[in-house]
Order: C-alpha cells, then structure tokens, then sequence
C-alpha cells in the first residue's frame, strides 16, 4: 500500500500521541489538551499516512521567508528506516521554502540520524529550557 503525505490535515490529538508513543518521542504524551494546542499552533505541519493509520508527522514553526522550526519529528517503529523521516524533512523545506533555513533540536537518540539525510549539525545555538 503507497504512502500518502498530507499538508492539509491535522491529525487529531489521540493520533499524535499514538505515533509519539510508539515512536519512542519524548512529548507530554499524558496531556492530549497539550499535545493538541502544539498542533493547533503550528503553521506546517506534514504528515505521512498508509490507508488511515497515521505512520508519520514532522509540526513546524515558520515564517515562511528566514526560518522554520522543524520541532517534532516522528516515525512509527515498523516504518522507521524506510525513507519517511526524510521525505517529511524534504517536504517540510520545499514548503517552506527556498529563502528559509530548516532548523531543529534533536533528541539524544536522533544526533547520528539528521547527517544521514543531509543536515548539517551546527554549534552557534541557545537555549532557555522550559520549566515542564
């Protein structure tokens, strides 16, 4: 069965969760209510699906013209290693644009993963963590 990537569509909350938990993404799993304002907030959002099963996702902050957050990226277990993240990645860029930079922080388990697909790992960032 082919897959499908959609920009047009929010998955719904339990959807996500189901997909972070499975993919193993570290995200307030416990508090769909959270999970749905990140979604509901986000202005690129592109998801990846096989028949109605949601087997992918990559949540972007942008402005579409200097820079785009890419802040979740997420692959159920069974489909990891088969291409999705980086189509995702590729299609989050392309809409995003060529005069915005795709930018991201990655959780410890990915760090070898981004080089793969072609992102270059930079050391001139900040951070102000949140406090929950």
């Amino acid at each position: 069965m082919a897959i499908i990537y959609k920009t047009d569509i929010i998955p719904t909350a339990e959807q996500i969760i189901e997909l972070y938990e499975n993919a193993g993404l570290p995200r307030p799993t416990h508090d769909s209510g959270r999970i749905g304002k990140m979604y509901a907030n986000a202005n690129l959002i592109v998801s990846a699906w096989k028949n109605e099963k949601l087997i992918g996702v990559s949540r972007s902050i942008t402005d579409w013209v200097w820079c785009c957050y890419l802040a979740d990226l997420a692959v159920r277990k069974d489909c990891q290693a088969s291409g999705i993240g980086k189509e995702l990645v590729k299609i989050t860029k392309e809409k995003a644009g060529e005069q915005s930079m795709v930018l991201l922080l990655s959780v410890p388990t990915a760090m070898e993963y981004y080089p793969k697909i072609g992102m270059q790992k930079v050391d001139n960032g900040f951070i102000i963590f949140r406090e929950e």
